[in-house]
């Protein structure tokens, strides 16, 4: 039994210890892009060996690609909608909208650097940016494209190219966190709650879509 429990304690440790090279890496990949960042570097800031970050990772592009897993794991990547899944089934258009605003300004504001990082894999051309593309932006799409044409089929909503409204929504929500997060940090331009924002976003799509 002292053998089974000291094994369950190694592994929970080399658990952690992989968490916390993962978050280390993801705040030094946000900052320098994958070319600038070395599993040296890594290491280093992450009080290790470079030995000990080949044991968790292959290599680097393998420690970049897990980081995608990790944050879908701890953000719901795989189901982004299931927060809003009694509003969906209500067919509740204004708690669709409001919900899933409010809960992208939450993972944005929570998770700055995980932004940073998927601006970083998209300029530099990285696999990491079409993984997320493929694996939440993709899916969002045609899953609220497909809510958005079941509501046009009930007489709620105008005729429109349903992608068109995801991407106008989208638009909104990337915008406003992006302004906050990059820009103007502290809200000189646009002093306003994640709330309210949520709300009068919501506001203006349904303004716009609804018959």
């Amino acid at each position: 039994m002292g053998k089974s429990f000291e094994n369950v304690t190694t592994r929970m440790a080399g658990d952690e210890r992989r968490k916390q090279i993962l978050q280390v890496a993801m705040e030094l990949f946000s900052k320098n892009g994958f070319a600038g960042t070395t599993t040296k570097k890594i290491a280093q800031s992450a009080g290790v060996s470079e030995a000990t970050v080949f044991k968790h990772f292959a290599n680097k592009d393998a420690l970049y690609a897990d980081i995608l897993d990790y944050k879908a794991c701890s953000h719901g990547f795989d189901n982004p909608f299931s927060e809003i899944a009694e509003e969906l089934k209500a067919k509740d258009d204004f708690g669709v909208f409001n919900g899933m605003a409010l809960n992208a300004f939450k993972n944005h504001r929570e998770d700055q650097n995980f932004m940073r990082l998927l601006l970083h894999s998209a300029l530099e051309g990285h696999e990491l940016s079409r993984m997320f593309f493929e694996s939440f932006v993709a899916v969002m799409y045609d899953f609220l494209g497909s809510y958005i044409k079941q509501r046009q089929k009930d007489g709620a909503f105008r005729e429109i190219e349903p992608k068109i409204i995801v991407r106008s929504f989208v638009g909104m929500i990337i915008h406003h966190s992006l302004s906050n997060i990059l820009w103007d940090r502290e809200q000189k331009i646009l002093k306003i709650t994640d709330e309210d924002a949520a709300k009068e976003f919501a506001t203006i799509l349904l303004n716009g879509i609804k018959k």
